[in-house]
């Protein structure tokens, strides 16, 4: 098996918010009748988290569930773990109406960290980026810039970005531009460290 490469090699920008690749990811999206009993074990079985909630995630990169529709979650795990994740839930699912696809490859991961990510992201978003609108753990699905995107923040200072691999450098660069020091819109976060 040849080494994983990611889709820009581990870029990384420091600006009032730090922006960087997060190298490969395994990723599966399923899709079939959720919420159900063998849902449940095929998202066990492939990640050892439970389904998420409408609009939530379950762990995290290292291996997760993220609720992406009514009858669909995307799975993280390790890239090198990903037949296996996706083997599992076929088996758990075997009789069972469902679509899993392996899409680590056509997938791109991007972490912010910094106390102004909710800033950054309400300059590139339509999403309602206060926090009563967007809390901590939910999974939103919106564009930013021109693209389809999926992003949570795991804390006030730490969020995800996952966004299709044929547009990593447009993220990156859009990320990176609306990061640069003097850029800051000081609404969410007062104060920029």
């Amino acid at each position: 098996m040849s080494d994983p490469q990611s889709a820009l090699t581990g870029a990384v920008y420091q600006g009032y918010v730090k922006v960087a690749e997060a190298g490969a990811q395994g990723m599966l999206t399923l899709r079939g009748d959720l919420p159900s009993a063998a849902m449940a074990e095929a998202v066990k079985a492939a990640t050892g988290q439970s389904v998420p909630a409408a609009r939530q995630i379950e762990g995290g990169l290292g291996t997760g569930a993220a609720w992406a529709s009514p009858d669909e979650l995307l799975l993280f795990c390790p890239y090198g773990a990903s037949a296996e994740a996706f083997r599992h839930v076929g088996k758990a699912l075997e009789g069972n109406h469902f679509l899993a696809a392996d899409v680590s490859d056509a997938r791109a991961v991007f972490t912010l960290e910094g106390s102004a990510i909710r800033d950054l992201l309400a300059k590139l978003c339509p999403a309602d980026m206060s926090p009563d609108a967007l809390p901590l753990g939910e999974y939103r699905r919106s564009h930013i810039g021109q693209i389809a995107a999926a992003f949570w923040l795991e804390s006030e200072s730490k969020a995800t970005v996952v966004c299709f691999r044929s547009v990593a450098a447009y993220m990156f660069d859009l990320l990176k531009t609306a990061a640069e020091p003097g850029g800051e819109l000081r609404y969410f976060a007062p104060t920029v460290t």
